[in-house]
């Protein structure tokens, strides 16, 4: 589907108790997104918890473990809409054991909302997330300083939060205009839909506002890559009605393609031009990036699954040996010499890790050369080589096709999620440490 200029993308991240369920049922209940069993259904809940009021954040936490919990474990997808946009929204875990979750969240997020607690201000899993977020190329955050109504002085506290959080988010690569922060009271709604009057040191935008008006962003910076299309299937029906008929089925995660596009299928090299563009409604034109579609090729080529499909013009070359930024989610840790699987896009091959050649310290802001080993949540840059050859471009040019797993052979866990390329060079750190 073609990326409509009404449609954000966004994510909540932050530290455990943070507030970031309240905040995202506020924002579901401000806008009238919630169906009136289900705030019936919320009240029941919170009554029989003892609550005075609803506790908006069972909107979001779903799961029984985490209802009983009190926490988010899983990642929560909501949607909700105003007069001006439409938004896709996931609440993500703060605990740092999921922060697995946290980066599958935040990965396609336009716009992350990372919230603190006022009482607290930026601790450790506050730099933790942004670190991900810098890595990951959000390009916009919003930082929610929650629960002002339950500070003293909560001018300063303000004014003292937003500037430890402007010199980490500057240290990242962040500029200033791609940073908002905002003093909010997620329970009871200040500068959540309106404009609190216990605020009035703040004059900005309440938090919907800015939502709807932030620029939408899609493209990474850069030249755009061209027509990705990973083959997921090859169709041929063979019937009476199409005895010929011969279509490679996917999703276009990068660029756009047109029915009498010149293309190349990789690895193999071979040309061709696109003849048609079949979907379940017809067929069209042309299709945007995010549209499932079957493409129809003028000439009879060996495409098979886990090719790619991409523009002529500016394709990218298949690689076996790379660097990659990974964040590290197996339980036990990565070394040196690891034989896994990479999946990119559809195409999953056999890889091994030849060596780790840095840790990213997000709380020092540092990096560590020649770690020993990567541990669980832990983020570093590493070299793989693969058994088959690849179709990726850099992270930092394409987030659909710059970015792969790395799952255990033996039982089918996810361990990492990679991306293609020095990401941890794009972030402005001086600090280096050798071990």
């Amino acid at each position: 589907m073609k990326h409509s200029p009404d449609l954000l993308r966004i994510a909540t991240a932050g530290s455990v108790d943070d507030g970031k369920s309240t905040l995202v049922g506020r924002l579901l209940y401000d806008t009238k997104s919630v169906l009136a069993d289900q705030i019936d259904a919320v009240h029941r809940a919170s009554e029989a918890r003892g609550l005075d009021g609803p506790d908006l954040s069972l909107l979001v936490d779903g799961l029984r473990a985490e209802r009983e919990q009190g926490i988010t474990i899983d990642v929560a997808y909501r949607y909700f809409a105003t007069g001006e946009r439409s938004f896709v929204l996931a609440d993500t875990p703060g605990h740092v054991q999921y922060t697995r979750n946290t980066v599958s969240g935040a990965s396609t997020a336009q716009l992350v909302i990372l919230l603190v607690d006022a009482r607290n201000g930026i601790v450790a899993q506050t730099r933790r997330h942004a670190a991900v977020m810098a890595l990951l190329g959000v390009p916009q955050l919003v930082l929610a300083v929650n629960k002002i109504d339950l500070v003293d002085d909560a001018a300063e506290v303000f004014s003292t939060i937003t500037a430890d959080f402007a010199e980490l988010t500057r240290s990242l690569g962040w500029s200033d205009d791609q940073v908002l922060a905002i003093p909010v009271s997620a329970l009871r709604g200040d500068n959540v839909a309106i404009a609190s009057d216990q605020t009035p040191y703040y004059h900005g935008p309440t938090l919907i506002e800015h939502l709807e008006t932030v620029p939408n962003i899609h493209e990474r910076t850069g030249e755009p890559v061209g027509l990705r299309f990973p083959v997921q299937y090859v169709i041929r029906p063979r019937t009476a009605e199409f005895p010929d008929y011969r279509g490679y089925a996917g999703q276009i995660a990068a660029g756009t393609v047109s029915a009498g596009d010149e293309v190349v299928i990789l690895p193999s090299g071979t040309r061709t031009t696109v003849e048609a563009i079949d979907t379940p409604d017809g067929r069209l034109a042309t299709a945007h990036t995010g549209r499932s579609v079957t493409l129809l090729l003028a000439d009879d080529v060996d495409v098979s699954r886990g090719d790619v499909i991409a523009a002529a013009g500016n394709a990218p070359t298949p690689i076996q040996q790379f660097s990659a930024t990974v964040c590290w989610l197996g339980d036990n840790a990565l070394r040196p010499g690891a034989r896994l699987l990479l999946k990119h896009g559809t195409h999953t091959t056999q890889a091994i890790v030849r060596a780790l050649d840095v840790l990213f310290d997000e709380q020092e802001l540092a990096l560590v050369d020649a770690p020993e080993s990567l541990e669980l949540n832990q983020i570093g840059r590493i070299s793989v080589q693969t058994a088959e050859p690849i179709v990726a471009d850099d992270y930092s040019h394409s987030r659909e096709s710059g970015s792969f797993l790395l799952i255990d052979p033996a039982g089918g866990n996810t361990l990492a999620a990679g991306l293609v390329g020095d990401a941890l060079d794009q972030l402005h750190l001086t600090g280096r440490v050798s071990v």
